[in-house]
This record gives structure tokens, sequence and C-alpha cells, in this order.
């Protein structure tokens, strides 16, 4: 009997110091998560407390915690600012001892935490901000960009519009970091297929009103009225457009990034018959539908953009990432195995990761329906083409990354 607890607590004291050697390589002993992103704004419904929702799901469905490894999450109202972002990215990484940053809708801010990181070590997974330069002449070993780009959304709507006889072409574009390279990579997709552009506009972020810029664009007899912009930016330009009949006279809006809480916010009386694409859409298939119900519940009944999908997909592989080193301390080489381990998560399905830092899936342009054609709410979207995942990024060639051999 003796030898018996002698032999138990041998057992138990290896098992306690195989542990503690395991999770000696977590800094901190704790996994910190920030979710940086617009909590009071323009992209507020797209991500902000979706977002958190979605990194903490992400945490509970991998089981690291039942394996011993605590995580903790901070988030913050970058406030759609450079400087701001900034300051709070350089905050958490040396003060608050961050390791991975997550969403961070707004181009601009991302790019600058984009550089941080770098500077740091430390990981960024960007789920929120849309300009291909992350994976293009600003990627960075210790960057992942997940859920969609301005390329993949030129390739996809440009392309298909341009096709079906929108070969005239006037943007009117946020004036930042997103809406330029959204027009640029639109503008390239749109002339690749024989069409023109016959001008442009730049308008403020958060704008209020696009009258003027709408006139402008009416007056330019453009088949086809290219929207640069993002969530409020969206709506409100659909809204007024609306009230200017433009649609009514002839020309097409072609909402660039559309995001499913864009069209709630609009109704399908104003939406109907845009033509965007998209990565992710809650009602694909049983996985998704139940990851959707689940969200909701924690999001005010809101149902999940490709931006939280991308956050809760980047935050598990992310995950088996660090478990897989059994270290969070080296960012560089977390985004290295990232890469190297095949991703496979039930909203994205099997995928990959480049050298790039470009995240690899499908895409899908999408139709909004006719109010009669929606069976409920956030019913909203009819798949009209999948866009196969080796067609719906940019080229590996082509994006002038200097992590590509």
């Amino acid at each position: 009997m003796k030898l018996s607890k002698r032999n138990l607590l041998a057992v138990a004291v290896a098992a306690t110091l195989a542990n503690g050697a395991a999770q000696a390589q977590i800094s901190d002993n704790v996994i910190k998560i920030g979710v940086l992103s617009d909590m009071s704004s323009l992209y507020t419904d797209l991500a902000g407390a979706g977002s958190v929702a979605a990194a903490r799901m992400a945490v509970a469905d991998s089981g690291v915690e039942k394996r011993g490894i605590k995580v903790e999450f901070v988030s913050a109202d970058h406030q759609n600012k450079p400087d701001v972002g900034s300051n709070i990215a350089r905050q958490w990484y040396d003060v608050d001892k961050v390791d991975v940053i997550v969403d961070v809708p707004n181009s601009g801010v991302a790019l600058a935490v984009n550089q941080i990181t770098k500077d740091k070590n430390k990981v960024f997974l960007a789920s929120g901000p849309g300009t291909s330069d992350l994976t293009g002449k600003a990627c960075s070993p210790n960057t992942v960009h997940w859920a969609y780009d301005t390329w993949m959304l030129a390739n996809g709507t440009g392309t298909a519009l341009t096709k079906a006889g929108g070969d005239s072409w006037f943007f009117i574009t946020a004036d930042y970091a997103f809406g330029a390279a959204l027009e640029r990579d639109t503008t390239a997709a749109v002339q690749r297929n024989g069409g023109k552009v016959l001008g442009g506009v730049r308008a403020p972020l958060n704008n209020q009103d696009f009258s003027s810029f709408l006139l402008q664009a009416q007056a330019s007899k453009a088949k086809v009225i290219g929207l640069a912009n993002a969530g409020g930016d969206t709506t409100n330009s659909i809204k007024q457009a609306a009230e200017f009949g433009i649609v009514k006279g002839g020309q097409s809006l072609a909402g660039l990034l559309v995001f499913l809480t864009d069209v709630h916010a609009l109704g399908l009386n104003t939406a109907q018959g845009l033509v965007f694409t998209e990565t992710f859409y809650w009602d694909m298939n049983d996985q998704t539908r139940a990851f959707a119900k689940r969200f909701a519940e924690q999001d005010k009944g809101i149902h999940p953009t490709m931006v939280h999908a991308g956050v809760y997909a980047s935050v598990l592989h992310y995950l088996k990432a660090v478990e897989a080193l059994k270290s969070d301390a080296d960012g560089a080489k977390i985004i290295a195995k990232m890469k190297e381990l095949p991703t496979d998560d039930p909203l994205f399905g099997k995928g990959t990761i480049r050298v790039d830092g470009r995240k690899i899936h499908p895409a899908y342009l999408v139709e909004v329906k006719k109010p009669s054609e929606s069976k409920g709410p956030w019913d909203y979207y009819k798949v009209k083409a999948t866009i196969p995942a080796d067609q719906a990024f940019r080229p590996l060639k082509d994006g002038e990354c200097s992590l590509v051999k």
C-alpha cells in the first residue's frame, strides 16, 4: 500500500513538472489577445464588440484553457485614427504584455499596427482592414491577412460587372488608405476586362452628406458608380443615391465592399439587387448556421460578418500554432508555424496561408434578395458564383512582397 502511494505521488509530481515545462514558454504564463476595433463609429456593427465575441468563441472552441493554457483579453477603440491605434498597440505590447492583436477595421490604422507588430516581433491577425498592401509592399513576417482584401473585392465585383456590360466607371472613394487601394485595384480589374474609368471623387471618412459626390457621378454618365467605401459610408451613399433616382436613371451602383450588417441597415427594399463579393455568409451550411446562432446570442442579435468570421478562424489557427510550438514568445515563429499548418475551421473550411501572409479560401459573388425572396431576418443573399480559392486573391508573383523569393 505504501509503495502504491509513493508511485501515485511520483506520477503526480511528474505530471506537474511536465505541465510546468509545457507552459514555461508561454510568456507571463498567459496568452493575451488584444481586440483593436471600431467600437463606436461607422464600422462598429461589422466588427466592434462582435469581434471580441468571435475571439472569445474561438478560445472556448479551441479547448486550450481545458489543457491548462490561460487566455486573457483586452479591447479598445482605435477611433479610425492611425495615431490612436499606434499608441494603443505600443501600450499593449510594451506595458500590458499583449501577444497578438486581432481585427483592426481601418486600413490606415492597420498599416501602422502592422509595422509596430513587426518591430516588436508580436503577431497581427488582420481581419477587418481591406488594403491588399498588407500582403504586398507592406507585407510582414508577423502578419496574417485573413478574411478579404481590396484585390479580391475588385477581382470579384469589378470583373463581374464589367463583363456584364458595365464598361464605364466613376468612383466615389473614401479618402484614406483603404479607399485608395480599393479604387486602384478595381480600376486595374475594370481595365483588364476592357472597361474604362471616366473619373472619381474622394469623400471624407465617416461622411454624412454624399449629395455633391453623387451629382458628379450622375453627371459623368458612367454606367457604373463604384462605391470604394465601407460601413456607414456605403449605406449613406446607397440611401442618398436612391433619393437622387440614380439607379432608376439607368446607372448601376457597385458596392465594392458591402457587409451583411450594411444590408440589414439598408433594408431589402433599398438594397435588393446589389451585387458584391464576400468570403463568408452565415447561411452557407449547417456549421456556419450553428456558429451564427451562437454568435447572435452574444452580439445583440447581429449575425456575423466576414470580419467576425475572420477573427474567429484566425484566432483558432493562431492557438493551434502556439500549442504546436509550446510558446507564444516569438511572433515571427508563430506566423511561420501558422503558414506551415494547413488551416481547417468550420467557417472557411480547409485552406492555406501563403508566404506573403495572405489566407487563401474561396470568395462568393452574391446578390441581395428581393423582399419576397427572403424567408426571414438576416436571410439576405443568394450566391451567384463561387470564385475558387486559387483565383480569388492576387497571384503571389504580382504582390511585390519582400517575403516572396
